[in-house]
């Protein structure tokens, strides 16, 4: 008599991978955005606008996908005046799908534990939307969403001395 051995097959899930990437601040035309361009050129460290991206490692998500928060119309001159003079502005915070990661002002920052979109998700349904700069703001977001995901605390600070002020 034989006897069928099946061997037990453990799934391992991968974890999702955690990116802060850095792009351009939002300006009016003119002189504000010639002014936002070049210090990003210039890789001005607090001039530039930080999200989170998130590549699932479900083969059935094949896209990365952005969260980050900003001004509800960043290319509004009044908004600005009034972000800029520290008043509270009304923020939004977005989500979208990306193709492929950036190729440059990216950084990976580690993996998350469970499902990290779903937690990204939970995170935004807390998060105050009233923004001011330099008290909550893109960086704070950042910083917030990074550690609920990866446990690392002030993430842009890390990376900013990692890159010597600059990206």
């Amino acid at each position: 008599m034989s006897a069928l051995l099946f061997q037990k097959s453990t799934l391992t899930r991968s974890k999702d991978e955690v990116y802060v990437a850095a792009v351009a601040l939002r300006a009016t035309k003119g002189p504000a955005q010639l002014f936002m361009s070049t210090a990003y050129s210039l890789s001005v460290w607090d001039l530039q606008h930080f999200m989170v991206i998130i590549k699932p490692s479900s083969p059935l998500l094949s896209q990365a996908i952005v969260f980050d928060f900003q001004p509800e119309d960043p290319e509004n001159i009044y908004t600005a005046l009034a972000a800029l003079s520290g008043r509270a502005v009304p923020g939004v915070v977005l989500t979208r799908k990306l193709r492929k990661l950036p190729r440059s002002r990216c950084w990976f920052v580690g993996y998350a534990e469970g499902n990290a979109v779903d937690k990204a998700y939970d995170f935004n349904n807390t998060w105050e939307v009233d923004l001011r700069i330099g008290l909550h703001d893109c960086r704070d977001y950042t910083n917030g969403l990074v550690e609920q995901l990866t446990g690392e605390k002030l993430v842009l600070e890390h990376l900013r001395r990692r890159n010597g002020g600059q990206s």
